[in-house]
Order: structure tokens, then sequence, then C-alpha cells
């Protein structure tokens, strides 16, 4: 492959870890997707109003950017998980969103439903179960720490900030529980099939407090 066609194909670099144009525009347009999708599904009362044309802009504007600071974060810092790991342990990593699913999540969102797949980060080269387990483990983690990050302005701050704070433990407690269900696809699964108590020592706190969140009413 000729250098001129890496400098075509490598949108921006930090370090080791590359990104091409096309994966920056499929982070940015799933995060924007995701944002409007959640604003929706979280603020119900917002459909109407655009119906009728009675919604607040302020109240419009900051209800996407609480979707776009927690939810946004939560998924993209996930992703970036799964790539950064498997960039260290030598892999091809780089994200691609599904446009499809993307337009799912919209359209559920106004329709009052939760649905969420943005896309996957793909990688490739010669790997260990273990260290397939732990590229998969990396996206739940960061949301464990996300989830205490954001613990802090919502027990600390007030106002816009301690929504901030309060959505994003939420949000983010969700994603680590929800991606270590041992199903399909999902994170969980593959940790499972590596090593069976790192994925209980994650998989119980996590799912065990997202189903609290949930059915507890705080969500």
């Amino acid at each position: 492959m000729g250098g001129a066609d890496v400098s075509r194909r490598v949108g921006y670099r930090v370090g080791d870890i590359r990104f091409s144009q096309r994966e920056l525009r499929d982070f940015g347009v799933a995060w924007l997707a995701l944002a409007v999708a959640f604003t929706f599904f979280l603020n119900p009362g917002l459909v109407q109003g655009l119906q009728y044309g009675s919604v607040r802009p302020a109240a419009l504007v900051e209800a996407f950017a609480l979707s776009l600071i927690t939810v946004g974060t939560g998924f993209l810092l996930h992703e970036l998980g799964h790539k950064v790991m498997a960039i260290r342990f030598g892999q091809v990593a780089e994200f691609r969103a599904d446009y499809g699913m993307l337009g799912l999540a919209v359209v559920a969102g106004l329709a009052g439903f939760l649905f969420a797949a943005p896309g996957a980060v793909h990688h490739r080269g010669r790997i260990t179960r273990r260290e397939n387990g732990l590229i998969a483990l990396a996206g739940p983690l960061v949301n464990v720490a996300l989830a205490a990050v954001f613990l802090v302005p919502a027990t600390l701050a007030s106002g816009f900030v301690a929504a901030v704070g309060g959505l994003g433990f939420v949000i983010n407690v969700l994603l680590a529980g929800f991606n270590m269900i041992p199903f399909g696809p999902l994170d969980g699964r593959t940790v499972l099939d590596w090593n069976s108590a790192v994925f209980a020592a994650v998989f119980v706190p996590t799912a065990g407090l997202g189903v609290w969140l949930l059915f507890g009413g705080l969500l």
C-alpha cells in the first residue's frame, strides 16, 4: 500500500491510535443520531410539542445537550475502549456505524421506544481467546468508570450539571450491564467464553444495578 493511500485514509492520529476519515464520520453520525433518539425517548412531550409548534427552543436545546453529553459520551468511549485495547494487542481496528440501525433508533425514539444498535468496532489479526476477551471487556469497564465519574456531579452539583451527572450515571450503568449479557454479539458472550469468573465479577453488579435502576423508576 503506497504512502499517499495511507495518508488519504488516515484522518487523525493520537499516538499509535489512528482514525480514518470514514471512521471519524461514522463516530460523529452515530453520536448525533443516538443523541436525537434519546432526546425524544427521554422527553416524550417534545414530540407532541414539535407537532403543535409549542416547544420552547431552549428546552429542546437543553434536552439535546443532555443526551449528547451523557449518551454520546457513554457510547463513544465504550467503542473507543474496544478499539484501543484491540490495537494494544496488535489488531487492525476500526469503528463502523450501522446507518440502518441508527435510523431505526431515531424512529424508535420518536415513537417512545428505546432501541440502539449504532455499530461496532471491527478488528482483525491473530489473537488469543484471552486477548479477545479483554477487548470485549474494555467497553463495559469504560462505562463502569464513566458511571463513577458522573456520580460525582449527580450527588454534589445542582441544576443542569446535576442532571448531566444523574443521567450519565444511569446510562453508563445500563450500557455496561446490557453489553455484558452473554448473548449473541454482545460483549458478555465473548468475556464468558474466555473467563467465567471475570464475567461474573462484572456482569452480576452491573446487571443487578441496571435492573434496580430500571424497575426502581429512576430512569
